[in-house]
């Protein structure tokens, strides 16, 4: 296991962990939280041995093989597979060997090969890849092919390639779509060694640990459970903390009210001055820290008309090419849509065309006079003028905002509604240069905030920020008035924000009927049929073969009926699966509704939240679980095709 024995880690005068000890038992999937700047990252390069503790020591067994995500990919031209293969390091030198072993060396070694599984580690690998999003075409091009967000997949698919005891991964979903974070949620809830997670994706989190070790104060706890079971038992600690000081607080002042009143009194004066003694002895407990540096909401538009947006039937690409084709989309004030789809089926490339940054092929658009976008893409964070202020930014979008007649703000104005979005003191008037991914994302929503939109259209808005900020995304946009439709692979987000999804696929754009759980389920079962329709394909063409060797018809479809009978036990399997699952969810959501009702926080009802709150940790186990059954039986389901084949 790991152990931290009075660990205290430094960084410059600054303790970031100051007498932790903790030991996380093998196997465990623990999240890591803690705000920005609290030492998340710098644990993680304690525990790869890249950064010594200052005091105390750090145990980790030294046979465990140890994995982790590279910051850094080199510009080889090397394929994205062979990329990948490097990860299982014993794989990739028994290979070596290989090529110049003989005689019974070389049997020893191919022995080595097939015991570690060797044979199908190529296999393995572009399964890997097609979870990550690449294509069967692109896991051949080289790796110098892909831009930095896709070669951080690749870094990504080698770490996991890795046969680790010991999983380290640092906000692996940044980079990730929608269906590429669906993919790795359940890889991850079947990896069989110990996990240790950063993320700021608390639905990621809810699936896939069972612990949370969270850093506060340079102090780090460890709590059982999911990260919605952390945020409750830390809640009511933060109570439980506030509710002594304040009553210590009320003892110290009625304490000292009689020193002050008796101390000069002759025959008060002992007991004057026992009280003061009491008072230097009494441990001094802290007031609950519990508020979010975030602090925002969306500004009420200055006119909503009654209709936004209407688009009928266009069809939008790039160079003659078509991604998405007869899009018919009408945006009224008060919707909230949820663009959903498999990465490339071009998600970001509608939202560009709604931004009016990109002309349709064909078809009609029509928008109100009065429509006011409010537009996030990554893309504007690198459009920062990198040496203004983020005052001196806000202040150009305000003198922008007078010349339409707007009256101007008063410059405290400006900094307390920066104040709200984090930026506070000195950091205002800081050149935005040195900012940090998510101090850009942060300035880039205050402005867009500012400019009191009428339709939000958002682009994988939560990228860079943490769980702090996109909580108070989240409510502000609960807030909103206007119309809105967001990318984002943060289900949180969508969940809280969107009421209706939208899913782009086969250059469509269509009404996505179901919830993102459905979704979820949605993309297995196209991943499977995809691959029976391939194994099908094969069928039609051996049927074919062997009509022509004089096979009949109705022999062929005797064959046909004698594998769907031995296939059959497994698809009842996978129907009872796909029950229990509709079971679960349902739970699951009566649930989550009896903890959205503020009354069961009431004292007198504490024993009926402990309830709902160990059925739901019991209830999403038993989903993660019957998930996990799903995906095994459906790989059974495939196997047995093939082999049947």
């Amino acid at each position: 296991m790991i152990v931290l024995s009075d660990v205290t880690l430094r960084r410059g005068p600054q303790k970031l962990l100051s007498d932790v000890s903790i030991s996380i038992h093998p196997a465990y999937k623990v999240g890591l939280t803690g705000a920005n700047g609290t030492g998340k990252s710098s644990l993680f390069a304690m525990l790869r041995n890249e950064l010594g503790q200052d005091e105390g020591v750090v145990s980790i067994p030294p046979n465990w093989v140890v994995a982790h995500v590279a910051q850094e990919t080199p510009a080889t031209d090397i394929s994205a597979l062979d990329y990948t293969l490097q990860g299982d390091i014993e794989y990739v030198e028994l290979h070596k060997q290989l090529e110049h072993a003989e005689g019974a060396h070389l049997g020893e070694l191919h022995a080595r090969l097939e015991a570690i599984d060797g044979y199908t580690t190529e296999s393995r690998a572009a399964t890997l890849l097609h979870g990550l999003g690449f294509s069967q075409d692109q896991i051949n091009n080289p790796v110098n092919s892909f831009s930095g967000g896709w070669r951080m997949r690749l870094n990504l698919a080698q770490a996991l390639m890795c046969r680790s005891d010991l999983l380290l991964l640092d906000e692996p979903t940044n980079h990730l779509d929608l269906d590429a974070v669906i993919w790795l949620q359940s890889w991850l809830v079947n990896y069989q060694g110990t996990l240790v997670l950063i993320s700021h994706d608390r639905e990621f989190l809810d699936a896939v640990v069972r612990h949370v070790a969270h850093i506060e104060h340079a102090k780090l706890t460890l709590y059982t459970g999911n990260y919605t079971a952390f945020e409750k038992i830390r809640a009511e600690r933060l109570a439980q903390q506030q509710s002594a000081y304040e009553k210590q607080q009320r003892e110290k002042a009625h304490m000292q009210k009689y020193v002050d009143r008796f101390r000069a009194q002759a025959t008060k004066a002992k007991q004057a001055q026992s009280r003061l003694k009491a008072l230097d002895r009494m441990e001094e407990i802290s007031a609950a820290q519990v508020d979010s540096p975030f602090n925002f909401r969306f500004l009420e538009p200055d006119k909503i008309p009654e209709r936004l947006l209407n688009v009928d039937d266009a069809s939008i690409g790039y160079d003659q090419t078509m991604i998405v084709e007869h899009i018919k989309l009408q945006l009224m004030p008060g919707q909230r849509i949820g663009l959903i789809g498999p990465n490339g089926a071009g998600k970001s490339t509608l939202i560009k065309y709604l931004a009016g940054e990109l002309t349709s092929e064909k078809g009609e658009s029509w928008e109100a006079q009065d429509l006011k976008i409010g537009y996030f893409a990554q893309h504007q964070l690198e459009q920062l003028n990198l040496d203004q202020t983020a005052l001196e930014q806000l202040r150009d979008i305000d003198k922008a905002m007078d010349e339409t007649g707007n009256k101007r703000a008063r410059e405290q104005d400006l900094r307390n509604f920066l104040g709200g979005f984090g930026f506070q003191g000195a950091r205002v008037d800081e050149p935005v240069k040195p900012f940090s991914g998510g101090e850009k994302a942060r300035l880039v929503l205050a402005m867009l905030v500012y400019q009191k939109p009428n339709l939000l259209l958002l682009d994988e808005p939560t990228n860079h920020l943490d769980l702090q900020m996109r909580h108070a995304l989240s409510v502000a946009l609960q807030g909103f008035s206007g119309a809105m439709v967001i990318v984002s692979h943060d289900r949180h987000l969508l969940k809280t924000v969107t009421d209706e999804l939208i899913i782009v696929h086969d250059k469509k754009a269509e009404v996505f009927d179901g919830d993102l759980d459905d979704y979820a389920v949605f993309i297995n079962q196209s991943k499977l049929i995809a691959k029976n329709s391939n194994t099908n394909s094969s069928d039609e063409a051996t049927a074919e073969s062997n009509t022509d060797n004089g096979l009949s018809r109705k022999e062929q479809r005797q064959q046909d009926a004698n594998r769907r009978k031995q296939l059959q036990p497994l698809m009842n399997k996978l129907k009872k699966s796909e029950q229990q699952l509709d079971e679960l969810t349902s739970k699951k959501e009566a649930l989550e509704k009896q903890l959205a009702n503020p009354d069961i926080y009431l004292e007198e009802n504490k024993e009926s939240l402990k309830k709902v709150l160990f059925d739901k940790t019991k209830v999403d186990k038993e989903l993660n679980d019957v998930e996990a059954d799903w995906m095994k039986i459906s790989e059974e389901l495939e196997i047995a095709s093939e082999l049947i084949d």
